[in-house]
């Protein structure tokens, strides 16, 4: 399935608008990732364990939404957008969404 953040795909025609498609991920943080995220951030560098749980956490939000776009007939989705948010008391989860519209297009 072709995904893209445009709202147009080069080459190909949309024939149909299937309309707006998500997929979410709440991802919650491991108390022990917190605590050594947070002596990595004191002495630097990069904190391997949130970066595995952010991507961990896209996966997911964009497998959903291609679930959402396949279910309605569709073999694309343009016009992606994905939004990251840190949720709960002190920020203790992960929010990604993914939204999109799906649509057809020609082979």
């Amino acid at each position: 399935m072709l995904v893209t953040t445009t709202n147009t795909i080069e080459g190909k025609k949309i024939v149909k608008y299937l309309g707006m498609v998500s997929g979410e991920a709440i991802l919650g943080a491991n108390i022990f990732k917190d605590i050594f995220a947070s002596i990595r951030d004191i002495v630097g560098g990069r904190s391997s364990a949130y970066e595995k749980e952010l991507r961990q956490a896209k996966d997911i939000a964009l497998s959903e939404m291609l679930e959402h776009a396949r279910s309605l007939g569709g073999n694309a989705v343009i016009g992606v957008d994905m939004d990251y948010e840190t949720i709960g008391q002190g920020g203790s989860m992960l929010m990604v969404s993914s939204n999109g519209t799906a649509v057809v297009i020609e082979d």
